[in-house]
Protein backbone atom coordinates (compact mmCIF):
# COMPACT_ATOMS: atom_id res chain seq x y z
CA UNK A 1 0.00 0.00 0.00
CA UNK A 2 1.19 3.50 -0.82
CA UNK A 3 0.00 6.97 0.10
CA UNK A 4 0.46 10.60 -0.85
CA UNK A 5 0.61 12.24 2.57
CA UNK A 6 0.93 15.88 1.57
CA UNK A 7 -1.48 17.82 -0.65
CA UNK A 8 -3.55 20.99 -0.55
CA UNK A 9 -7.01 22.12 -1.64
CA UNK A 10 -8.91 25.39 -1.96
CA UNK A 11 -9.26 25.40 1.83
CA UNK A 12 -5.74 26.85 1.89
CA UNK A 13 -3.44 27.50 -1.09
CA UNK A 14 -4.51 24.78 -3.52
CA UNK A 15 -6.53 25.37 -6.68
CA UNK A 16 -8.58 22.14 -6.68
CA UNK A 17 -11.43 21.25 -4.35
CA UNK A 18 -11.49 18.28 -1.99
CA UNK A 19 -13.41 16.00 -4.35
CA UNK A 20 -11.18 16.83 -7.31
CA UNK A 21 -8.08 15.96 -5.29
CA UNK A 22 -9.54 12.68 -4.04
CA UNK A 23 -10.77 11.71 -7.51
CA UNK A 24 -7.27 12.31 -8.88
CA UNK A 25 -5.75 10.23 -6.11
CA UNK A 26 -8.00 7.37 -7.18
CA UNK A 27 -6.82 7.76 -10.78
CA UNK A 28 -3.24 7.56 -9.54
CA UNK A 29 -4.12 4.27 -7.81
CA UNK A 30 -3.19 5.48 -4.35
CA UNK A 31 -4.33 3.53 -1.31
CA UNK A 32 -4.05 6.41 1.15
CA UNK A 33 -4.34 10.17 0.90
CA UNK A 34 -3.79 12.94 3.46
CA UNK A 35 -5.15 16.40 2.72
CA UNK A 36 -2.81 18.68 4.64
CA UNK A 37 -4.20 22.18 4.21
CA UNK A 38 -2.35 24.88 6.11
CA UNK A 39 -3.56 25.37 9.68
CA UNK A 40 -7.01 23.89 9.17
CA UNK A 41 -8.62 20.49 9.61
CA UNK A 42 -11.81 21.63 7.89
CA UNK A 43 -11.46 19.05 5.13
CA UNK A 44 -11.66 16.06 7.47
CA UNK A 45 -15.38 15.21 7.52
CA UNK A 46 -16.05 15.81 3.83
CA UNK A 47 -12.82 14.10 2.81
CA UNK A 48 -13.77 11.01 4.82
CA UNK A 49 -17.18 10.78 3.11
CA UNK A 50 -15.70 11.31 -0.36
CA UNK A 51 -12.87 8.88 0.38
CA UNK A 52 -15.41 6.14 1.05
CA UNK A 53 -17.20 7.02 -2.17
CA UNK A 54 -14.03 6.84 -4.28
CA UNK A 55 -12.42 3.95 -2.43
CA UNK A 56 -9.49 5.94 -1.00
CA UNK A 57 -8.40 5.70 2.63
CA UNK A 58 -8.31 9.25 3.98
CA UNK A 59 -6.00 10.15 6.86
CA UNK A 60 -7.15 13.36 8.61
CA UNK A 61 -4.23 15.77 8.55
CA UNK A 62 -3.05 19.36 8.73
CA UNK A 63 0.18 21.22 7.94
CA UNK A 64 0.87 23.43 10.94
CA UNK A 65 2.92 26.62 10.81
CA UNK A 66 5.66 26.94 13.42
CA UNK A 67 8.82 28.90 14.16
CA UNK A 68 12.32 27.80 15.11
CA UNK A 69 13.12 30.69 17.44
CA UNK A 70 16.70 29.58 18.01
CA UNK A 71 17.52 29.93 14.29
CA UNK A 72 14.78 32.44 13.42
CA UNK A 73 13.28 30.27 10.67
CA UNK A 74 9.81 29.06 9.85
CA UNK A 75 9.03 25.37 10.11
CA UNK A 76 6.13 23.31 8.84
CA UNK A 77 4.94 20.31 10.84
CA UNK A 78 2.57 17.73 9.40
CA UNK A 79 0.09 16.35 11.91
CA UNK A 80 -1.66 13.08 11.06
CA UNK A 81 -4.86 11.67 12.55
CA UNK A 82 -5.18 13.73 15.75
CA UNK A 83 -7.60 11.84 17.98
CA UNK A 84 -8.51 15.02 19.87
CA UNK A 85 -8.51 17.60 17.03
CA UNK A 86 -10.30 20.21 19.13
CA UNK A 87 -7.00 20.75 20.97
CA UNK A 88 -5.53 22.13 17.73
CA UNK A 89 -8.34 24.59 16.98
CA UNK A 90 -6.85 27.52 18.89
CA UNK A 91 -3.44 27.02 17.28
CA UNK A 92 -4.97 26.86 13.81
CA UNK A 93 -7.01 30.02 14.37
CA UNK A 94 -3.97 31.89 15.66
CA UNK A 95 -1.77 30.87 12.71
CA UNK A 96 -4.49 31.72 10.17
CA UNK A 97 -4.86 35.10 11.84
CA UNK A 98 -1.10 35.73 11.62
CA UNK A 99 -1.02 34.73 7.93
CA UNK A 100 -4.04 36.88 7.06
CA UNK A 101 -2.55 39.92 8.82
CA UNK A 102 0.70 39.44 6.86
CA UNK A 103 -1.27 39.06 3.63
CA UNK A 104 -3.20 42.28 4.19
CA UNK A 105 0.07 44.17 4.67
CA UNK A 106 1.48 42.55 1.53
CA UNK A 107 -1.60 43.48 -0.48
CA UNK A 108 -1.25 47.11 0.63
CA UNK A 109 2.41 47.10 -0.43
CA UNK A 110 1.49 45.58 -3.80
CA UNK A 111 -1.26 48.15 -4.37
CA UNK A 112 1.29 50.94 -3.87
CA UNK A 113 3.11 49.54 -6.91
CA UNK A 114 0.20 48.20 -8.97
CA UNK A 115 -3.24 49.90 -8.97
CA UNK A 116 -5.39 46.78 -8.66
CA UNK A 117 -8.84 47.01 -6.98
CA UNK A 118 -8.93 46.34 -3.22
CA UNK A 119 -11.06 43.21 -3.69
CA UNK A 120 -9.02 41.79 -6.61
CA UNK A 121 -7.35 39.19 -4.40
CA UNK A 122 -10.43 38.18 -2.43
CA UNK A 123 -12.12 36.59 -5.44
CA UNK A 124 -9.42 33.88 -5.41
CA UNK A 125 -9.66 33.14 -1.69
CA UNK A 126 -13.23 31.85 -1.56
CA UNK A 127 -13.26 28.82 0.72
CA UNK A 128 -9.71 29.38 1.93
CA UNK A 129 -9.06 29.93 5.62
CA UNK A 130 -6.30 32.46 4.85
CA UNK A 131 -4.88 34.68 2.11
CA UNK A 132 -1.70 33.44 0.44
CA UNK A 133 0.97 35.01 -1.79
CA UNK A 134 -0.29 32.85 -4.67
CA UNK A 135 -3.68 34.56 -4.48
CA UNK A 136 -2.02 37.97 -4.74
CA UNK A 137 0.06 36.89 -7.73
CA UNK A 138 -3.03 35.50 -9.46
CA UNK A 139 -4.70 38.90 -9.10
CA UNK A 140 -1.63 40.57 -10.64
CA UNK A 141 -1.80 38.11 -13.54
CA UNK A 142 -5.51 38.76 -13.97
CA UNK A 143 -4.89 42.51 -14.24
CA UNK A 144 -2.03 42.11 -16.69
CA UNK A 145 0.92 43.00 -14.47
CA UNK A 146 2.35 39.49 -14.68
CA UNK A 147 2.01 36.57 -17.04
CA UNK A 148 2.98 33.81 -14.60
CA UNK A 149 2.56 33.03 -10.92
CA UNK A 150 6.25 32.25 -10.46
CA UNK A 151 8.70 34.43 -12.31
CA UNK A 152 10.52 37.73 -12.19
CA UNK A 153 7.70 39.70 -10.55
CA UNK A 154 6.97 37.06 -7.93
CA UNK A 155 10.68 36.82 -7.13
CA UNK A 156 11.03 40.57 -6.78
CA UNK A 157 7.93 40.99 -4.62
CA UNK A 158 7.86 37.85 -2.50
CA UNK A 159 11.25 36.12 -2.59
CA UNK A 160 12.36 34.86 0.82
CA UNK A 161 13.69 36.56 2.89
CA UNK A 162 13.93 40.04 1.31
CA UNK A 163 11.15 40.41 -1.25
CA UNK A 164 9.95 44.00 -1.67
CA UNK A 165 6.44 43.14 -0.48
CA UNK A 166 7.13 40.12 1.68
CA UNK A 167 5.79 40.45 5.21
CA UNK A 168 6.58 37.78 7.81
CA UNK A 169 5.79 37.38 11.47
CA UNK A 170 6.71 34.65 13.91
CA UNK A 171 4.38 31.67 14.16
CA UNK A 172 4.05 29.67 17.40
CA UNK A 173 7.22 28.03 18.70
CA UNK A 174 7.92 24.65 17.08
CA UNK A 175 8.30 22.93 20.47
CA UNK A 176 4.90 24.21 21.55
CA UNK A 177 3.34 23.04 18.28
CA UNK A 178 4.84 19.55 18.64
CA UNK A 179 3.69 19.28 22.25
CA UNK A 180 0.18 20.28 21.19
CA UNK A 181 0.15 17.67 18.42
CA UNK A 182 1.05 14.94 20.89
CA UNK A 183 -1.51 16.30 23.34
CA UNK A 184 -4.09 15.90 20.56
CA UNK A 185 -2.85 12.31 20.10
CA UNK A 186 -1.64 13.04 16.59
CA UNK A 187 1.47 11.89 14.72
CA UNK A 188 4.07 14.67 14.24
CA UNK A 189 6.22 14.73 11.09
CA UNK A 190 8.60 17.50 10.03
CA UNK A 191 7.67 18.64 6.53
CA UNK A 192 10.28 19.20 3.77
CA UNK A 193 13.33 19.97 6.01
CA UNK A 194 15.39 21.33 3.11
CA UNK A 195 12.73 23.73 1.83
CA UNK A 196 13.11 26.10 4.79
CA UNK A 197 16.62 25.00 5.81
CA UNK A 198 15.42 23.14 8.92
CA UNK A 199 17.92 20.29 8.80
CA UNK A 200 19.89 21.53 11.83
CA UNK A 201 16.72 21.50 13.90
CA UNK A 202 16.07 17.78 13.39
CA UNK A 203 18.63 16.39 15.86
CA UNK A 204 17.46 18.81 18.53
CA UNK A 205 13.86 17.63 18.16
CA UNK A 206 14.87 13.96 18.00
CA UNK A 207 16.84 14.36 21.25
CA UNK A 208 13.72 15.80 22.89
CA UNK A 209 11.69 12.88 21.45
CA UNK A 210 9.28 15.28 19.79
CA UNK A 211 9.30 13.91 16.23
CA UNK A 212 7.50 10.79 15.01
CA UNK A 213 8.71 11.13 11.45
CA UNK A 214 10.40 13.16 8.72
CA UNK A 215 9.11 13.91 5.23
CA UNK A 216 11.93 12.32 3.26
CA UNK A 217 10.36 12.09 -0.17
CA UNK A 218 9.60 15.65 -1.26
CA UNK A 219 10.63 17.51 -4.41
CA UNK A 220 12.78 19.96 -2.41
CA UNK A 221 15.29 17.27 -1.42
CA UNK A 222 17.82 15.80 -3.85
CA UNK A 223 18.99 12.18 -3.71
CA UNK A 224 21.87 12.91 -1.34
CA UNK A 225 19.64 14.89 1.01
CA UNK A 226 17.04 12.12 0.99
CA UNK A 227 19.69 9.63 2.01
CA UNK A 228 20.64 11.84 4.96
CA UNK A 229 17.01 12.09 6.07
CA UNK A 230 16.39 8.39 5.55
CA UNK A 231 19.41 7.55 7.70
CA UNK A 232 18.09 9.74 10.53
CA UNK A 233 14.73 7.96 10.32
CA UNK A 234 16.33 4.50 10.38
CA UNK A 235 18.68 5.35 13.26
CA UNK A 236 15.91 6.82 15.41
CA UNK A 237 12.92 4.64 14.54
CA UNK A 238 11.06 7.45 12.75
CA UNK A 239 8.55 7.15 9.94
CA UNK A 240 9.95 8.26 6.55
CA UNK A 241 6.99 9.83 4.77
CA UNK A 242 6.56 11.11 1.25
CA UNK A 243 4.09 13.45 -0.41
CA UNK A 244 3.65 15.48 -3.57
CA UNK A 245 2.93 18.78 -1.75
CA UNK A 246 0.37 19.29 -4.50
CA UNK A 247 -1.15 22.78 -4.93
CA UNK A 248 -2.53 22.48 -8.47
CA UNK A 249 -2.28 25.78 -10.34
CA UNK A 250 -0.32 27.20 -7.40
CA UNK A 251 2.52 24.66 -7.55
CA UNK A 252 5.88 26.44 -7.54
CA UNK A 253 7.40 23.49 -9.43
CA UNK A 254 5.73 20.75 -11.48
CA UNK A 255 4.37 18.20 -9.00
CA UNK A 256 1.24 16.09 -9.30
CA UNK A 257 -0.70 13.92 -6.88
CA UNK A 258 1.26 10.73 -6.39
CA UNK A 259 4.55 12.19 -7.68
CA UNK A 260 6.09 11.45 -4.26
CA UNK A 261 4.63 8.81 -1.99
CA UNK A 262 5.04 6.97 1.29
CA UNK A 263 5.93 3.33 0.67
CA UNK A 264 4.29 0.22 2.11
CA UNK A 265 6.68 -0.27 5.02
CA UNK A 266 6.35 3.33 6.22
CA UNK A 267 2.59 3.40 5.70
CA UNK A 268 2.41 0.41 8.05
CA UNK A 269 4.60 2.25 10.60
CA UNK A 270 2.36 5.30 10.38
CA UNK A 271 -0.84 3.29 10.73
CA UNK A 272 0.67 1.52 13.73
CA UNK A 273 1.35 4.89 15.40
CA UNK A 274 -2.19 6.04 14.63
CA UNK A 275 -3.62 2.83 16.14
CA UNK A 276 -1.50 3.33 19.28
CA UNK A 277 -2.74 6.92 19.58
CA UNK A 278 -6.34 5.75 19.31
CA UNK A 279 -5.78 3.44 22.28
CA UNK A 280 -4.11 6.24 24.26
CA UNK A 281 -7.01 8.58 23.52
CA UNK A 282 -9.49 6.02 24.86
CA UNK A 283 -7.46 5.07 27.93
CA UNK A 284 -8.52 7.85 30.32
CA UNK A 285 -12.21 7.21 29.64
CA UNK A 286 -11.69 3.50 30.25
CA UNK A 287 -9.87 4.22 33.52
CA UNK A 288 -12.70 6.48 34.71
CA UNK A 289 -15.26 3.74 34.05
CA UNK A 290 -13.13 1.18 35.85
CA UNK A 291 -12.82 3.49 38.87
Amino acid sequence: MIGDLHCHTTLSDGSLGIEEVIAQAKKMQLDYLAITDHDTLSSSNRAHILGERYGINIIPAVELSAWDKKRDKKVHILCYAPQKPDRLEGLCLKSCSIRTACAKDMINKVMERYPIPPDAVRMYTKGSKSIFKQHIMRALCNYGYATELYGEINNRLFSYPDGECLVQREYPDVNFVLDLIHSSKGVAVMAHPFLFDNYDLIDELIEKKKLDGIEVYHYSANDEQRELLLKKCEENGLVATGGSDFHGLYNSVPTHIGSSVTNDANMKKLMSLISANKLKAKKPAAEVKTG
